[in-house]
C-alpha cells in the first residue's frame, strides 16, 4: 500500500501547475465546473472529461498549464476543435505535443524551435458563443501569461465572474 501511495503521490507532483475548467452555456446562462487535473497532461482525458458533462448547450474547456500556455478544447461530432495558445509549448509538454498532432500541424522540431510562440488551431472555435475571431487573434497577441489571457476571453464572453469563483475555490 505504501508504494502505491508514493506513486499516486509522484504522479500528482509530476502534474503541471494550472487549471481546467469546463464552460458551459445552457440557456443564455455560464455554468462553469473544474476539470480533474489530470486533463492538464492529458487531451484525451480532457475530452472525454468534457463529453460526459452532456450538456444541451454548447460546452468547451479552458486548460492553463503552468501559466505557460493555454488549450481550448470543444467537442464536436467530428472530432474535438482545439486551439493552442503558444505551439512551441510542444517542445517541453506533451500536451501542447498531442493538440498539435490532433491538429496534423505540420510542424518541425527546428521550427518550434526557431519561432517566436505561436498559436496554432482554431481560432474561431468560439465565434458562435461571442469570441469572433479577430478579438481572439488580438488576446493571443498580447504578451500575457496564460491566465491573463483566459482571464480576457472569459471577459469577452460574459462569464468572468463564474471563472473567479471557480478559481478561488481551487485555490488560485
Amino acid at each position: 500500500m505504501g508504494v502505491q501511495r508514493a506513486q499516486a503521490q509522484q504522479q500528482v507532483a509530476d502534474l503541471p501547475d494550472g487549471f481546467g475548467v469546463a464552460v458551459v452555456r445552457e440557456d443564455g446562462a455560464w455554468r462553469l465546473v473544474p476539470l480533474k487535473r489530470a486533463a492538464l497532461v492529458d487531451l484525451t482525458a480532457a475530452e472525454t472529461e468534457l463529453r460526459e458533462l452532456r450538456s444541451a448547450g454548447a460546452v468547451f474547456g479552458l486548460l492553463n498549464v503552468d501559466d505557460e500556455f493555454f488549450v481550448i478544447v470543444r467537442p464536436a461530432p467530428s472530432g474535438a476543435r482545439l486551439l493552442l495558445s503558444d505551439a512551441t509549448a510542444a517542445l517541453d509538454y506533451d500536451i501542447a505535443a498531442d493538440v498539435l498532432e490532433k491538429l496534423d500541424a505540420d510542424l518541425s522540431l527546428e521550427e518550434l524551435e526557431e519561432d517566436d510562440p505561436f498559436e496554432e488551431g482554431d481560432l474561431g472555435l468560439l465565434a458562435d458563443l461571442g469570441l469572433p475571431e479577430a478579438v481572439l487573434g488580438v488576446i493571443l497577441a498580447d504578451d500575457e501569461y496564460a491566465d491573463e489571457q483566459l482571464s480576457r476571453i472569459a471577459q469577452e464572453m460574459g462569464f468572468n465572474d463564474e471563472l473567479v469563483a471557480v478559481l478561488d475555490k481551487l485555490g488560485r
